[in-house]
């Protein structure tokens, strides 16, 4: 749910003109009372919040409830005239770089990032593992809401991947295609190589296919491969009834020359 909070008339109309060009599952909030407590259910949720008034006002309302970087949602700041968009909170890990870039895009606003690497285009990539035989539509299903969560499309998603027993799978193989998207699987030996970066192992999978995770590894060692840099994840494992998805992200390396 993305919760869009305004305080001000013109913070209202903003937020409506938003709204409409957001997704459904969108809401918009003016003048919210009791004002903390809203805010802080609301983020202690997991809303996305787009909040349309103050930075100060907003780090001292969730300052309290704030968690750690890799669980805490999105948090977003605009001023009430939509000039500048500002990612305050998970803006690597919760995807609000990411997210505040598309908004600053749908209303021609500044994007202000202070993160490391603002300056450069991630590369990000799909790491999938299904039962045998799965169909492509729940492969799908399970894509696209993972993406959903992410704040990400299609556009930004570089390939599919998975581990090589999955070479010939003919879900993954169809959802490659109906996407558009190169799908590439690699092997335990390629898979390991990540194995530290994995928010969850497990052992059962590991004694069946030789990797403690295959969606989390083939999307982290995908996007490393890509980038030649480290990895993270940008959306951990997400399970269906018959298969699994991760996102991973790696940023390009930027060399800058001295000029004279």
């Amino acid at each position: 749910m993305i919760r869009i909070v305004a305080l001000t008339e013109a913070g209202r109309r903003l937020a409506l003109q938003l709204q409409s060009n957001l997704t459904d599952d969108c809401e918009v909030w003016f003048k919210p009372k009791p004002f903390t407590e809203r805010l802080q259910q609301a983020f202690v949720a997991g809303d996305s919040l787009l909040l349309i008034c103050a930075i100060g006002i907003a780090v001292r309302t969730l300052a309290p409830v704030l968690q750690h970087k890799n669980i805490d949602p999105p948090v977003l700041v605009l001023d009430e005239a939509g000039q500048f968009v500002i990612p305050l909170l998970s803006g690597h890990e919760g995807g609000a770089n990411e997210w505040a870039s598309q908004i600053s895009q749908l209303i021609s606003a500044q994007l202000v990032l202070t993160t490391a690497n603002p300056y450069l285009a991630p590369v990000y990539s799909i790491g999938m593992g299904c039962e045998r035989h799965c169909p492509v539509e729940k492969l799908e299903r399970l894509l696209l809401d993972c993406l959903t969560k992410a704040n990400l499309t299609l556009d930004h998603i570089s390939h599919i991947n998975s581990i090589d027993i999955k070479s010939d799978e003919v879900g993954l193989i169809e959802l490659a295609k109906k996407i558009d998207k190169p799908f590439y699987t690699w092997s335990k030996q390629q898979l390991r190589q990540v194995e530290d970066q994995l928010s969850t192992k497990s052992d059962y999978v590991y004694s069946v296919v030789g990797v403690y995770g295959v969606a989390e590894s083939a999307a982290l060692f995908d996007a490393q491969n890509i980038t030649q840099q480290k990895a993270e994840l940008v959306l951990n494992k997400h399970k269906s009834a018959v298969a699994t998805c991760a996102i991973a992200r790696s940023y390009p390396n930027l060399t800058v020359k001295e000029t004279q």
